[in-house]
Formats: structure tokens, sequence, C-alpha cells
């Protein structure tokens, strides 16, 4: 059962009632209280523009453990030997500017509308979402953006992240990794990428319970 939300009342169903694919409500709104809710319960939006607003809740949950971390061999060179600056929450707006505009294979439109831009950069504006940027002197190459969230706000909720030049996204995470930030990162959607950095599949059970330990 798919659940409808109101504009007006803040709520949402049990995660557990989420269907097979992990959608769980429509409609509502992104204000920050609703955002805070849905983070703090395993809950988050994931829609477009041609569509309402779409809350998924897992069976599943993609996550990185910082300790787990795989930094292959040419990876590790590549930091050796670049020259980039990363920062931390100076361009949060840019970041997930670019997370909505850069080009991605098999994508025609992006999921970070304008309404979910405005939306997260107010929740950065609380101290409630963070940013990794990567810069080659004074342009801005590549970064990550998510909310932070878990009863001790030491989990990550990786959102999305975008490169200009090589390599760069896969640096803004490894920086977020051994900043010792979060216990956890959670990654969301599965990938071969993220798998072979040590990503993994956990149940969205063990999600929640390391989310409000």
């Amino acid at each position: 059962m798919i659940f409808q939300l109101d504009r007006h009342e803040i709520w949402f169903p049990d995660p557990s009632l989420a269907e097979d694919d992990g959608l769980l409500a429509l409609g509502g709104d992104l204000r920050t209280e609703r955002l805070v809710m849905a983070y703090a319960n395993g809950i988050f939006p994931w829609y477009s523009e041609e569509t309402p607003i779409l809350w998924y809740a897992p069976k599943q949950r993609f996550v990185l453990l910082p300790e787990e971390l795989k930094i292959s061999k040419n990876m590790r060179k590549f930091i050796r030997t670049s020259s980039y600056t990363i920062t931390y929450d100076e361009a949060f707006a840019d970041v997930i500017k670019n997370c909505a505009s850069i080009p991605r294979p098999n994508q025609d439109d992006t999921w970070i509308t304008p309404a979910m831009q405005s939306a997260y950069i107010e929740l950065h504006a609380k101290g409630l979402a963070s940013s990794v940027e990567i810069w080659h002197k004074e342009q801005l190459c590549g970064g990550l953006y998510g909310v932070i969230c878990g009863k001790r706000k030491h989990i990550f909720c990786g959102e999305s992240m975008f490169s200009i030049q090589p390599n760069t996204s896969k640096l803004a995470l490894i920086s977020l990794c051994l900043s010792k930030k979060f216990e956890l990162i959670d990654c969301q959607i599965e990938s071969e990428h993220l798998k072979s950095m040590g990503a993994k599949l956990i149940s969205n059970k063990d999600y929640l319970n390391i989310l409000n330990t």
C-alpha cells in the first residue's frame, strides 16, 4: 500500500510498510520539519518534476562504514600527486546545483528539482546537511552533499556527487570517510563503483537500529 501524505499534517507511516521497491508514500511537501522526520525514520524523497513527491524506505540499505573504505592503488597515487584543495561546507549551494546539472549516462533529467535544491539548502543553513568541495585553485571541480541524521548526528545520508575533473567525486567521498565525522555513510543506491570502495547492503532493520542508537 502506498500512503498519501497531506501537505498540512507532518507524519509518515511505518517504514516497514513500504512496497518491495521501497516506495512508501507520496505527496506532502519538502519543509524542513518533514525532511527531518523522514530521515530520522530512514525515509527519503526521490522523484522528478513529472511526478508528485515520492518517499522511499528501501528494504535494504547500501552503506559504507568509513573503517571499511577501500582505496585502490591508482586512487592512492592520484591522492598523493594531485594538487586539489578539499573544503567542507564552503559552497553547499554550488555543489547541489552542479549535482543537478551534471550530465549522467542514461539519464535525461534530474531528480534534484529546484524545489529539492531549495529544501536542502535550507537544511544546510540549519546545520542539518553538509557538503564536501574539491577545488583546483578557485574552480569547483567535484564534490558531494548529504543530510546529517541519526540520534547522535553520526550518519551521513549521501544524496549526490559530481565530478568535472576525473576522480574528484571519489576524492570527496574518501575525504569524508577519512575525516571520521560520521560512523556510517548511507549511499542509498547500490552501485558497482561504490561496492568496489567497500560499500555493502544491510537490512533496513539494522540501518534503523544504527540510526537510533
